[in-house]
């Protein structure tokens, strides 16, 4: 299994529990607006918090997502000096094996 990571806000991850498909990109983008959803890998989970989401005031969780089991695709996109995974539509709910909320500090366990 290959695993992606994505930081939602709870009301969107909810609303995508209801619709069966996630579509927001990042923090105050839509897929429509951005053409793919952000997602990194394990190690760049933390420093993404830190960069776009230290200050964010609402529950915020961790999407583990199953990138074999996505129905849209997902490319490797150099940004900066660093490569992220990037999926091209949306995230269907069911690739997603597990959901872990992030406190505060964005501490996320293993």
């Amino acid at each position: 299994m290959t695993q992606i990571f994505h930081i939602a806000s709870r009301a969107d991850w909810l609303e995508a529990m209801r619709t069966g498909r996630y579509t927001t990109s990042t923090r105050g983008r839509t897929l429509a607006e951005e053409g793919f959803i952000h997602a990194s890998s394990r190690e760049q989970v933390q420093p993404v918090f830190d960069r776009y989401y230290a200050d964010a005031a609402e529950p915020l969780v961790l999407l583990r997502i199953d990138a074999e089991r996505l129905t849209s695709p997902v490319r490797e996109e150099q940004v900066g000096e660093a490569t992220y995974p990037h999926i091209f539509g949306a995230i269907n709910t069911d690739a997603v094996v597990d959901v872990q909320p992030l406190d505060e500090l964005g501490a996320v366990s293993a």
